[in-house]
């Protein structure tokens, strides 16, 4: 048994593919309370371990998954848009160029905690205005850092990614399954029934 300290749908679809049984709780955890110093993997590991221990304070016994994902190019965070306006700046920005998406991944359980952070290099077709705005018309933008997303009609504006699809949905696959089995989970096992 796990918790996923999250309230993402997407993370919560992928988690589901390796069949751990787990319970949601979302964290209570301010994440403007981490300031951003020009260092984007710092930052969103914070993030992540930060929710983490939010949810270790009132649960204890069983391990915490959670994750963090942000948008990045150059040096600029695109982190979710409070409105429609806030996403047409980030795609307007994020039109015919390549940046990068990184998502901190966090275990924690009584013992120890462990948090990697994966890259994946994402590249936009460009787009004019128009386009932007029926983008944002067809999508929820305002969950999804970056205003994008991968999967679905979202990924009508991406040229090409180099690295993991999932990771740019919220939670990278092989490094959360890695991450699970360094804590003994034996996810074959689950992978069986």
């Amino acid at each position: 048994m796990l918790i996923l300290g999250s309230t993402s749908p997407r993370r919560k679809e992928i988690l589901s593919f390796f069949k751990i049984p787990f319970n949601i709780i979302t964290p209570d955890f301010d994440e403007e309370s981490i300031p951003y110093a020009k260092d984007p993997y710092t930052y969103v590991k914070k993030i992540a371990e930060g929710k983490a221990l939010s949810i270790q304070k009132k649960e204890l016994g069983l391990p915490i998954l959670t994750a963090d994902t942000i948008v990045v190019l150059e040096n600029e965070l695109f982190l979710k848009p409070n409105n429609h306006q806030k996403a047409f700046e980030m795609l307007s920005k994020l039109s015919g160029k390549t940046h990068t998406v990184l998502t901190a991944v966090c275990l924690l359980s009584e013992e120890r905690t462990s948090t990697v952070v994966v890259e994946t290099k994402v590249t936009f077709h460009p787009y004019d205005q128009e386009q932007i705005n029926r983008y944002i018309e067809s999508i929820n933008v305002l969950d999804k850092a970056g205003s994008y997303a991968i999967q679905g009609i979202g990924s009508l504006i991406v040229k090409s990614i180099d690295g993991c699809f999932y990771n740019v949905m919220g939670l990278p696959l092989h490094a959360t399954f890695t991450l699970l089995e360094k804590f003994g989970f034996n996810l074959w096992e689950y992978l069986k029934t």
